[in-house]
């Protein structure tokens, strides 16, 4: 009997001994007290973070999305640090590596610095560049929609946002996810996908599920990963179980708004974060592989940041990349005007609108010439499709239209003025002609008219759009002779009102309109594309994307 016992027992024991190890679920007592840990570690481990991936940037960012008590201090000399290395390379962080920009992108985001005016120079500029940023592989566009999104900076090159979704989504592999050069020429017969690429790519499209082919996406990459998410809740890279590749995937779920107890990634009751707190090491710091070897600085920086972009999550807060709610440090002014600013002559009222909307697009623009000028004017909530997911780019636009988007592009409020008797206060476009009115964009027609269903003419747009640059602070005004002289190269310019060559010249001059066309058409109905052009080149020459 003692001997069944017995072998009863070793049995018990064999089966337990065989069992996967158990992890007890980070509680958020449990999660706090290990972002604090890190944070600390991190701190002193980085007392004078330098331009970097490790004792850098990443440092930076984990503490400042952290919340973690640091004195001001040590984010103003990190931003000396950045602008002296900026002025020292001219502006050129790297020749190849466009990446070394959006690092650096995401950390000045974090501390409410602004990119685009470093030591004189615009960081965010060479991410125009597209050949320049996909050449190093998948990380090169990924990180750069990460870096242009985490402060919503205005497109460098027009349309460049949806060229480095499209070129991720071209990337994809068959199995669902991704890799560094899966997809393109430099592609090897290895196609299985990688979680640290897939984790990033996934970061970076996560504010572009309302389109139908990110999203397709992603749920196919999430069903990759899932399956190869190992027993033990953790990932392989190279063949290594490391903590780096987990990291990438809690901070994915995170961006994506997902738990991180979603059912895809749990495995024999372990979570990615549970897998990744066994890297973690007393002394807050991380392990590259829970073989040992110390601590890692570069996945103690990276561990730390997927902590604070969990606890982020779990608190409601805005997620890591998202910055809205970024930290503001008192920096040294430059000399140069901030980008969005303005002009220094433009009118109290007007302002910069910010981005509320990234990635909106419409089905009947995807080719079309005007395509970037529209999405970055939708995406700021300024002109709207027509319905059924269309733009109607080639279709004439109102004058109560006009009214409108303009108002709207100027950041004015809209208010009723009653000034004509055919816009009823009741009417939607009220508020809008009234405002636009009395900031003296349009006039009526006479009569005490304004006819908020006629069409707008090129001639008229482009007196329109020049009166609301001259409240912007752009000088709009053009003598007889100037304006004959701009005007002269076009065959029909005889054919424009006098009231509107002032205006029509400005345009031209100012690069508003395209003077690469023969003829003016100054009364033919000038089309919503347009406009929406006109309008996005008159914000850019005024200082107020």
């Amino acid at each position: 009997m003692k001997k069944k016992v017995l072998s009863l027992l070793l049995a018990l024991l064999l089966l337990v001994g065989a069992a996967p190890a158990a992890f007890a679920a980070v509680t958020d007592n449990a999660l706090s007290s290990a972002v604090t840990g890190t944070a600390k570690y991190i701190y002193t481990t980085t007392p004078a973070p330098q331009v970097g991936s490790i004792g850098g940037e990443w440092a930076v960012l984990g503490l400042a999305r952290s919340g973690y008590s640091v004195p001001e201090k040590y984010y103003q000399d990190y931003y000396a640090t950045v602008e002296k290395y900026v002025q020292d390379c001219k502006g050129v962080l790297h020749d190849k590596k466009y990446t070394e920009y959006s690092r650096v992108i995401v950390a000045l985001s974090s501390i409410g610095a602004d990119a685009r005016n470093v030591g004189g120079y615009d960081l965010t500029k060479p991410l125009g560049d597209y050949d320049k940023t996909i050449w190093q592989g998948l990380n090169g566009p990924i990180w750069a929609l990460i870096a242009l999104d985490s402060r919503n900076y205005p497109e460098p090159t027009t349309g460049i946002r949806q060229r480095y979704i499209q070129r991720i989504l071209d990337c994809q592999l068959s199995d669902g996810g991704w890799n560094l050069f899966g997809g393109t020429s430099a592609a090897d017969k290895n196609q299985t996908s990688d979680p640290d690429i897939t984790g990033m790519a996934l970061q970076a499209l996560a504010k572009y599920q309302s389109q139908p082919a990110v999203a397709k996406a992603t749920g196919e990459a999430l069903d990759c990963m899932s399956k190869q998410q190992q027993a033990d809740g953790g990932f392989s890279s190279m063949g290594d179980s490391n903590a780096e590749s987990i990291v990438q995937m809690i901070v994915a779920l995170a961006e994506l708004g997902l738990p991180q107890d979603d059912p895809r990634f749990v495995k024999n009751g372990v979570t990615m974060l549970d897998a990744l707190m066994a890297f973690r090491q007393s002394t807050g710091g991380f392990n590259h592989m829970t073989s040992g070897g110390g601590n890692n600085q570069m996945t103690a920086e990276q561990g730390f940041y997927a902590l604070v972009a969990v606890q982020r999550q779990r608190s409601g807060k805005n997620s890591l990349y998202r910055m809205g709610d970024a930290i503001s440090v008192k920096l040294p002014q430059s000399s140069a005007p901030a980008a969005g600013a303005g002009l220094p002559g433009k009118s109290a009222d007007v302002k910069a609108v910010p981005v509320t909307a990234a990635g909106t697009t419409f089905s009947d623009i995807k080719s079309h010439a005007n395509r970037a000028a529209i999405e970055a004017l939708a995406s700021r909530g300024i002109i709207n499709g027509m319905g059924n997911g269309t733009f109607a780019p080639d279709k004439n636009m109102t004058r109560a239209e006009f009214a409108t988007i303009t108002v709207k592009a100027l950041g004015l409020t809209p208010k009723t003025n009653g000034s004509f008797t055919d816009v009823p206060a009741a009417q939607w476009f009220a508020p809008y002609v009234g405002t636009a009115n009395t900031y003296g964009i349009v006039n009526g027609v006479g009569g005490g008219k304004f006819n908020p269903s006629g069409t707008i003419t090129r001639q008229e747009a482009a007196t329109m759009v020049a009166r609301a640059a001259k409240l912007c602070g752009m000088s709009t005004d053009y003598t007889t002779a100037a304006a004959r002289d701009i005007l002269s190269q076009f065959g029909d310019y005889t054919k424009c009102a006098d009231w509107a060559r002032s205006s029509l010249a400005f345009c031209y001059d100012s690069g508003i309109l395209d003077d690469s066309a023969l003829n003016i058409q100054p009364t033919v109905a000038i089309h919503r594309c347009e406009i929406a052009q006109m309008l996005y080149n008159m914000l850019e020459k005024a200082n107020l994307l």
